[in-house]
Parts: structure tokens; sequence; C-alpha cells
């Protein structure tokens, strides 16, 4: 079944709903121009609140151009799971010894190193749309064909203009590890739409 990571979370009332709806990953901001961001304080909280009803949905840190002492700091006092990296080094990923997996908008050979690294139970890598500017939440879409010559050989997250009237659609023909969505379930940016978070789990999971 298709996994499904409800990104860009910001208070405790929607991740509650998110994991309710039954998303197996919510995602937490940590870069400071992206109107989804948190401080730690507030992530600590929203981890805290899920974890007591929802031990088995894993928490994760989306982070751009980052240390590895600023990805573990914020990881230890949130209580994260994992961490998505934007624009890191190979070398940063592989530091984070299996907890973190590199998010792409081009498969390049940085990119392709990255996703060979060893890796148990979270994608080996996100794929988002190639925007000039944005580190997600551009509600545009990824390259499809690039999507799928990815999930063809790797467990492959795919972000990028999802929605709950087109992921039906872009699960079956590209056939990823799971799919992650942020503005297409939203209200405005960093609060989402119950019911919308809702259909889109629903239509993600489908069985197909």
């Amino acid at each position: 079944m298709t996994v499904v990571k409800i990104c860009g979370l910001t208070c405790v009332e929607d991740a509650l709903h998110a994991a309710e709806a039954g998303a197996d990953l919510i995602g937490l901001i940590f870069y400071p121009q992206s109107p989804r961001a948190v401080q730690p304080e507030t992530a600590a909280e929203i981890v805290s609140a899920v974890k007591r009803v929802y031990p088995s949905v894993r928490c994760v840190g989306v982070f751009v151009k980052p240390s590895v002492e600023l990805v573990r700091g914020v990881m230890s006092q949130v209580g994260l799971d994992a961490a998505q990296l934007h624009a890191a080094p190979v070398e940063v990923i592989q530091a984070l010894e299996g907890r973190a997996y590199p998010a792409i908008k081009v498969w390049d050979e940085v990119a392709q190193q990255a996703a060979r690294l060893p890796q148990a139970t979270l994608p080996q890598v996100l794929l988002d749309a190639n925007h000039p500017t944005l580190w997600g939440g551009s509600g545009e879409r990824a390259d499809e064909s690039l999507a799928q010559q990815i999930a063809a050989d790797h467990r492959l997250l795919l972000a990028g203009g999802l929605t709950p009237e087109n992921v039906a659609e872009v699960v079956a023909r590209v056939r990823p590890w799971g799919v992650d969505v942020a503005s297409g379930v939203e209200l405005a940016p960093g609060r989402k739409d119950p019911l919308r978070v809702r259909q889109f789990v629903r239509q993600a999971k489908a069985e197909r």
C-alpha cells in the first residue's frame, strides 16, 4: 500500500487530523523562508502530541542546505524520526546514519549517489517539481517520466502538485513507494483542510 506523507504541518490540530486520516509520515519544515516553517519548540509539541496517540506515525524534519550539526540538534530537540534534506551533499546524508534521505529536483550524479546510501525503512529519495526558486510547496508537478524511471529501482517518495483529485491516477502510473503533499490539501499555507487530507489519503491508498 502506498505510503502517505502530509508535509508542512504547523499546529497540533492539523497533525492529529493527518495521523487520524491515515498518514504514515508527517513533515515539519525547518526552512525559515518557507510559509510553512515551524520553530523547534512548536514542532516538539506537535511531535509529542502525535506520538502519544499515534506512535507508529513517523515525524520528518525538512531542511534546506543544512549542516549535520543543525539537523542533529533539531532532531534531538524535537524528537524527529528522520530528516528530509534538500540540496545537501552526500556526506551530510551519510553522516546521519540511515535517518535521512535526499530531496531532489533533478536526477544528477549527486542524487544518484545519495539514493544508493543504505536505507531500510525510509524512502531512498524524494522527487519534487523542478521549480527555479522554491524547495517544495510550489504546487507544480514533478517530471512523471523521471519519477517512473526512479521508482523502478528505488523507494521513491513523489511530491509536486499532488491533490486528492489526481493522486490515484499518478500512483497508478508511477507506482511510487509513497506520495507527499503540502499545498494540495491546504486551506492556506501551513493550514490543512481535514476533508482534503482524508480524501488524499483514501485516494493514495486505494487498492489497484
